[in-house]
């Protein structure tokens, strides 16, 4: 109401190239989204697609076409976000750390896993990880490092070629939840997904794990982007070329 028509527009503007989509599925807390089903500013389906994408997010479509929350009907608003807050203090808090996941997906000789999945498994010890159950046919382990990771992820890699097997790992860091043997979140869901991109002999990283080990000696080479579906959109892939003794 205060701005000039110039100055409404290039607002205008500014706020229509803001571009958070990438970042969606990073949210990890509670988000309620509210949008009116005949909003005449914003389609009720840009609301919905927020929704879908950040985790755990409760869309709440009302009545009506005012975009703006002090106009129109405002006590729907209200007792909606009233409904969302009195429920967060009756939900348990989960379990929430900050973890490198690494996941092991193994191809071939299916007589030689279970020798491997030892291995594998003294390796996380000697290189202070966790390893949690099978997560389809891929092995999970989470670091509290990510050099730590990508060293106890070359030494599986290598033992396996050591045993005839054909082996790909991936790595991803972020917030993960913990509830006893079981490991969920965003985090978890994208290191599964990179797993699947890699190819047999590589240990692929995300660019966030690349960018954390900077000045650690471990040397990358691009593997350009990996395509995660329409709810984690692109993301760049590094495969890990020389790791520094």
């Amino acid at each position: 109401m205060g701005a000039s028509p110039g100055a409404a527009a290039a607002l205008t503007r500014m706020n229509a190239e803001v571009d958070i989509r990438h970042v969606l599925p990073s949210i990890h807390v509670p988000t309620l989204v509210i949008h009116r089903t005949g909003d005449r500013c914003l389609r009720i389906e840009e609301g919905r697609f927020l929704a879908e994408r950040i985790p755990g997010a409760r869309m709440v479509e009302l009545p009506g076409d005012d975009h703006l929350p002090f106009a129109g009907d405002q006590d729907s608003i209200l007792a909606a976000v009233e409904r969302f807050i009195a429920e967060l203090h009756d939900a348990p808090e989960p379990t929430r750390v900050l973890a490198t996941c690494l996941f092991v997906r193994t191809e071939g000789d299916g007589e030689r896993l279970p020798e491997l999945d030892d291995e594998a498994r003294r390796e996380i010890e000697w290189f202070h990880g966790r390893k949690f159950a099978q997560v389809t046919d891929a092995l999970v382990a989470t670091f509290d490092g990510p050099v730590r990771a990508i060293r106890c992820a070359c030494a599986i890699r290598d033992a396996a070629l050591r045993a005839g097997v054909r082996l790909a790992a991936a790595l991803h860091t972020g917030e993960c939840d913990l509830d006893g043997e079981t490991i969920s979140g965003t985090t978890v869901q994208i290191g599964a997904l990179l797993s699947e991109a890699a190819a047999a002999g590589d240990v692929l990283v995300s660019n966030t794990v690349r960018d954390l080990v900077a000045g650690s000696g471990i040397e990358f080479a691009s593997r350009g982007q990996a395509s995660l579906g329409t709810r984690f959109g692109e993301w760049s892939m590094f495969a890990v070329e020389s790791v520094a003794r």
